[in-house]
């Protein structure tokens, strides 16, 4: 199959250095220089990826619009954030918009392949899930993996496939702690610790939005987390 990855980027050389490595792994490479030049391709037809840079000519958060944007269309269509902005709050808040992943253009191209093929080959393996685990209810929560589907009391969960794969990973076994590692082997991704802590704060807050009192991922200091079932 011939992965479509979008790249938004307003240097020029940037992203044509970009296309001709990612275009040497076999993938179909889109560029795009703006937020609206992209958003109007992504409303006619989906990236299988899309890696976007924060700051888009004249808009300094432009990246993050598009996102949020992108989102909107596709909750669950993979964003990688590529940029030079290397603060732990622009990381914060790209993950809050529900990007997947957060890197900054220090990275060295083979590492960027290698977290493309990662993000890929998790997306494979939701796909390939044995018929038995389609479908998990612990209480109040349902996860349907066929269709990439999580509801909480019955009200839809708008989750990232980082997201889905987490709590697939806790709910699976209530109870059981799962550590940083785990979980970050469980969504086939190489996140670092700060990463998988904020993409937990995220998930709580979704499930908040929904049920001010929901408790049910619990932190067990110095290890990791576990679901917690009270039903």
């Amino acid at each position: 199959m011939n992965r479509r990855i979008a790249i938004v980027e307003d240097e020029q050389l940037i992203r044509e250095n970009y296309r001709e490595f990612l275009e040497g792994y076999g993938y179909h490479v889109d560029l795009y220089g703006n937020r609206i030049q992209a958003l109007e391709a992504f409303s006619q037809k989906l990236p299988d990826l899309a890696i976007i840079d924060i700051g888009l000519e004249n808009e300094i958060e432009g990246g993050f619009d598009l996102c949020r944007e992108l989102r909107q269309i596709a909750p669950n269509v993979p964003i990688m954030f590529l940029t030079a902005r290397d603060s732990e709050l622009d990381a914060i808040s790209g993950l809050r918009l529900g990007a997947d992943d957060y890197l900054t253009k220090d990275i060295s191209l083979p590492h960027l392949g290698a977290r493309i093929i990662a993000l890929f080959r998790r997306i494979d393996n939701i796909n390939q899930q044995a018929s038995n685990t389609n479908i998990i209810e612990r209480g109040s929560l349902l996860l349907d993996i066929d269709r990439m589907i999580a509801a909480w009391n019955d009200a839809p969960l708008d989750l990232t496939l980082t997201e889905f794969w987490m709590i697939h990973s806790l709910a699976k076994h209530p109870g059981h702690v799962k550590n940083r590692q785990q979980l970050m082997d469980a969504a086939n991704a190489v996140l670092d610790d700060n990463t998988i802590t904020s993409h937990v704060k995220r998930i709580r807050k979704k499930f908040q939005s929904l049920d001010t009192s929901f408790d049910a991922i619990q932190t067990v200091y110095g290890i990791g987390y576990r679901w917690h079932d009270a039903s």
